[in-house]
């Protein structure tokens, strides 16, 4: 476990990212192609930026990135890349949606790193996770375009089959994911939607 930790962290930092979190996407995207040149990406959940700045890179100049977060974020951009407009914002409250419309009505990919201030109570803990991930959820069906892509984090537990089998109800390819550079011991896994029913 510790290996796998130190190997990723001196990769993110040789690769002049925030966090290890971004082979988490790499990874992912690598095998399953959801995000491609021009897209445009919403990224909930995106400090310190490295999902954001990673998904910037893919979707290149003529794609456009918003990265939110409770905390506020100024990483750069990479040469090359495409804008990244971060937004300071809870999505939990009702005017989120329209704040995030005013940049932008809807978006080909929503990715989300969301995860709760976790307590070390397991069954806690998921409910908590499963609050976070419905409403992602909830927001890709209010901004996906058709036939859009969807990638969030949660954490395994009683009520994990359930969200699956709503994911699976709006598109039309559903995927769990388990990066290989997610810890073994760590409940989280990642639901990929592919093909926004709409």
């Amino acid at each position: 476990m510790r290996t796998v930790k130190d190997f990723y962290y001196k990769k993110a930092k040789k690769d002049k990212y925030p966090a290890r979190s971004v082979y988490k996407l790499e990874e992912a995207l690598n095998k399953h192609k959801f995000i491609r040149r021009g897209d445009s990406v919403l990224d909930l959940g995106c400090c310190p930026g490295s999902w954001s700045l990673y998904a910037s890179e893919v979707v290149g100049e003529t794609g456009i990135v918003v990265g939110v977060d409770l905390k506020e974020v100024t990483a750069t951009p990479r040469t090359g890349g495409s804008e990244i407009i971060w937004l300071r914002q809870n999505i939990m409250k009702p005017e989120f949606l329209e704040e995030i419309r005013k940049i932008r009505p809807s978006f080909k990919v929503l990715i989300s790193d969301l995860a709760p201030s976790t307590t070390g109570n397991r069954w806690s803990d998921h409910q908590q996770s499963m609050r976070l991930v419905r409403e992602t959820l909830g927001l890709a069906d209010k901004l996906l375009n058709r036939n859009g892509h969807f990638y969030c984090k949660a954490f395994q537990g009683e009520d994990f089959p359930e969200f699956v089998k709503e994911v699976k109800e709006k598109f039309t390819k559903v995927k769990i994911v388990k990066p290989k550079s997610s810890r073994v011991e760590s409940r989280e896994v990642f639901v990929l939607g592919m093909g926004f029913k709409g």
